[in-house]
Parts: structure tokens; sequence; C-alpha cells
């Protein structure tokens, strides 16, 4: 694609960069095929082609309308297309830099202004934790619309107490702690069952993709830089061997802070040496399922079915397909994948929420494909798609590792 960017954009880090993503462009249309709200809309304004165009225009110097953020923020970067596109186009990184030309150019009007304030501000803060729970004791009696955005209350179960000489980080998050806090207990179990030590460094918090999405990319960054110098001491001494993320979302942002900060000198080797380290729980299951094997509990026979649905920062953003799937099978778990297994479910980090039409006609068709396979639950790897999942279903939606958990015997 043949590109000529406006002087304001064609001298500055993200011009340069989106002119090289721009012109690996080949405008073949194959992201269209696999792009969710496309599938939805049948637009091609809204797909990642038209997408493009969209902010070439802009960066080449045509002023942007509310039409086109209304484009760019139908984008559930999903990045689905990067994994159909031949030509290795880094569309999430590109509508990044598209979202933040838009943003600087078009107001928004004062709701969404306060919406997304109190989005990229509420969701890391730690005040969100106490009004989940104040949510929780109230949740019968709160909206609809409401009430879907507050989980039912869930046990975490004990943390090990034991210490091994293997010990790996492992990072809380933001949300998950008061959503759904037995995903992160689970996970130091399992990790505890095979000789390894899960560490919380208690300054850690957000991973930076609420704000970082959010066009906050200042706060994001901050975010960042916060939770390297957090996991420095353990990481330069070498007392842990990886940071643990058990929510894709994370990990997938978690494995970029050595791209975000590549320009900051003070934080650029410390910032690829972490997103080195960060490993999703599935990428260690490997190494873990022989020793976790002699743990089984006796399965039923036959063995409960699960759906699973492999959420897009894990398939697409972290590029690990199939890892999951194939070694709980291997561990004698009953794991079908329904179809359209590639499709973002519409969670999408703050999407739902600011797009709830397109999230919930995305959930209820995911849905459908997942209870067509008449699960006892449906497992994920994210605590957003297990959220919005969950809240258009009755059948439970776990995260993979506490039904791991749960499946293991005591030592």
């Amino acid at each position: 694609m043949q590109t000529q960017l406006a002087a304001e954009y064609a001298a500055t880090p993200a011009g340069r960069e989106a002119e090289a993503i721009l012109r690996k462009c080949v405008h073949c249309g194959f992201c269209t095929a696999t792009c969710p709200t496309y599938q939805l809309l049948g637009d091609e304004l809204d797909g990642p082609r038209g997408r493009i165009y969209l902010i070439k225009q802009v960066l080449e110097g045509v002023a942007p309308t509310r039409k086109t953020q209304q484009h760019l923020d139908r984008c559930l970067t999903c990045r689905n297309c990067e994994t159909t596109c031949p030509s290795g186009v880094q569309y999430g990184r590109l509508v990044d830099i598209g979202r933040e030309a838009v943003d600087d150019k078009v107001p928004r009007p004062l709701g969404e202004r306060a919406l997304r304030w109190a989005l990229k501000e509420g969701l890391p803060s730690p005040l969100f934790g106490p009004a989940v729970k104040l949510g929780q004791a109230v949740r019968g009696l709160l909206p609809g619309a409401l009430r879907e955005k507050v989980p039912a209350p869930r046990a975490a179960g004990a943390w090990p107490a034991a210490t091994h000489a293997r010990r790996m980080l492992l990072l809380a998050g933001c949300v998950q702690p008061a959503m759904a806090p037995s995903i992160n207990a689970a996970t130091a179990r399992v990790l505890d069952a095979a000789g390894i030590q899960a560490v919380v460094a208690p300054q850690a918090g957000c991973c930076g993709a609420v704000k970082f999405h959010l066009n906050d990319h200042d706060g994001g960054l901050a975010q960042m830089r916060a939770n390297i110098d957090a996991w420095w001491p353990d990481v330069a001494s070498g007392a842990v061997e990886s940071i643990v993320v058990n929510a894709s979302g994370c990990g997938a942002t978690v494995k970029e802070y050595g791209y975000h900060l590549q320009g900051d000198a003070a934080y650029a080797e410390r910032a690829a040496r972490i997103s080195a380290l960060a490993r999703d729980p599935g990428e260690l299951l490997p190494e873990l399922a022989p020793l976790l094997r002699p743990r089984l509990r006796a399965q039923a026979a036959p063995p409960p079915r699960y759906a699973y649905h492999p959420p897009c920062t894990l398939q697409h953003a972290q590029k690990l397909r199939g890892g999951v799937e194939a070694q709980l099978r291997a561990l004698g778990f009953d794991l079908q994948v329904p179809a359209e297994s590639h499709l973002c479910c519409g969670s999408a980090g703050t999407y739902s929420v600011l797009n709830p039409a397109l999230a919930h006609a995305l959930r209820d068709r995911k849905l459908g494909h997942l209870d067509a396979l008449a699960p006892a639950a449906i497992l994920s790897a994210n605590i957003g798609c297990i959220a919005h999942l969950q809240s258009g279903t009755g059948v439970p939606v776990r995260h993979w590792i506490e039904v791991l958990d749960e499946a293991l015997a005591p030592a």
C-alpha cells in the first residue's frame, strides 16, 4: 500500500511505524473473513481492511470525523486478522496509533469521556474490590444490565503454605482478585503440586492494558514501569524462573512490555527481560503435566465434558493455539472445542461496556456453539471472557486451571 504521510506524522516514531505497517498491506481482504464485527455488520469500514484505509487517510492529512472514530471504536482489537493476514500486517499496533490520532482531533461527547475515564481509573483502583463486594451484597436488587457485570461470589480456597526451591512470580492482576479470587489460588496450588512456589509481589498491580487501550498511553506505561520495579528484585537476583500471568489479556500485554518501552532508556532492557520471562500457565503444562499426573484423582466414567473457549489474547495475540486442549486431554479430561473457536466472544477488555449491543451479539453467537456441546462447564483462560460469557448462560464458566486444581488429590 503506497503512503504519503502528512508532515505532522511523518517525522514521529508512531508515524514511521504506522507507515511501515501500512506498506505491508496488499488489500487482499483475507482479514474480513475472520473479523467479528464485519461478520455481524457486513460493512467494509467495520472490518480491518476498511479501518486500515481510514487510518491511512487520517495519517495522510484527511480530517477524521465522529464516524471515523466510531468505526475504530467498534474494533475489538481481537487481532484475529493478524492470524489470518498473509503479509504480517501488525494491525493491533496500527489501530492503537490510529485511535490516538483520531481522538486528538475528534472530541468525544461528555458522557463517553466520563465512562471511559471511570473505566480506566476505576478498574485498576484499590476501590474496585470493595465495590464488587458491595455489588454482590445487593446483586439481586440491581438492574439487569448492571447485575450481569457483578459476578457471584467465589471462594478462593487456601493458598499453599509450603516453600520450594523453585519459585515463580504470579501477577495477581487488578480485577481478577475481586471477581474470581479462586483463579489465582488454584494457580498457586497447581504450581505447588508440581514443586513450584507462587510468589506475588504486593506492589505489582494492573498490567497497564486497560489504560493503554483507552488511549491513556502515558498512564498505561506508568503501570508497566511500576510492575517492572515491583518484580525486578526477584528477577535480577535470579530468585524466580518465570512470571506466570493466568489472565491471557494481561499476559499478552506483559509480553509486549519490551516493545512498548523500547524507547525508554531507563526501562528498555529490564522491560525486554520481563517480557521474556512472562508465561501463560498453558505454556507450562508440557512440563507440569508429568509432575501432576500422579496426583490426579480417578475420573468418573465417562468423565464430565468441558467446552473450551480459547481467548483471542491467547490464540491471536500470544500465538498460543491448541496447547491447553492437547495437554488437558492427555491428562484425561474430555475437552471439546466448538465451531468458530477463532472468533471473539465480545468481551475484549472494556469493549462489552462501551459497545454492549455488539458485545452481546458476539457473546450469544459464541454461547450458541458452546452450549451445543452440552458441557458440564465452559472453560477459558481470561477473566474478561469468563465474566462476559457467564453473564449469558447458566452453565458454569471457569478458568481451566480451576478444574485442573480440583482434579488433584491432596499431597
